[in-house]
């Protein structure tokens, strides 16, 4: 049996599963960057936290995507700390200050939301979710250019 856009629901159940776990990464990855902006010092300042700022504006377009992609699946998304909590391999980081730790994290969790993304447009792929292909194929496209051009921040 399809849902009303012609996906089958049982594995439409398992993209929900998939994406709601993505979004609450997002949220605390999201986080994460709020307090990245607010906290980061020293010489870098001025373009870290303009930085910072582009990519947690960036992340809650996302949540918000991934809300409503969820919701087109007919499921719902995750919208409390409680569920986020739960599932999130992303955790919460506190009173940051030093650029390059900052841009570390940042890194770090975009390692874990390209694996989520990844195996999103794998599953999307055998169910032929052609709306989470196209969404997750532009999340990773983005990403991987994101983590090049921090990885030479690093360097």
């Amino acid at each position: 049996m399809n849902n009303l856009i012609g996906i089958n629901k049982e594995k439409s159940i398992e993209l929900v599963s998939k994406l709601n776990d993505l979004l609450a990464n997002y949220q605390w990855f999201y986080q994460n960057l709020r307090g990245l902006h607010w906290n980061i010092k020293g010489r870098e300042f001025f373009e870290l936290h303009l930085k910072f700022e582009e990519y947690y504006d960036d992340a809650v377009v996302k949540v918000d995507e991934i809300a409503e992609r969820i919701l087109t699946l007919e499921g719902e998304p995750f919208h409390t700390f409680t569920d986020y909590l739960k599932v999130s391999e992303i955790k919460e980081e506190k009173s940051v200050t030093n650029g390059t730790k900052g841009v570390e994290i940042i890194v770090n969790n975009f390692g874990v939301l390209i694996l989520k993304e990844r195996e999103i447009l794998s599953s999307a792929a055998e169910t032929d979710d052609e709306g989470t292909v196209s969404l997750m194929s532009d999340y990773i496209s983005e990403t991987e250019k994101t983590l090049w051009m921090l990885n030479s921040y690093l360097k």
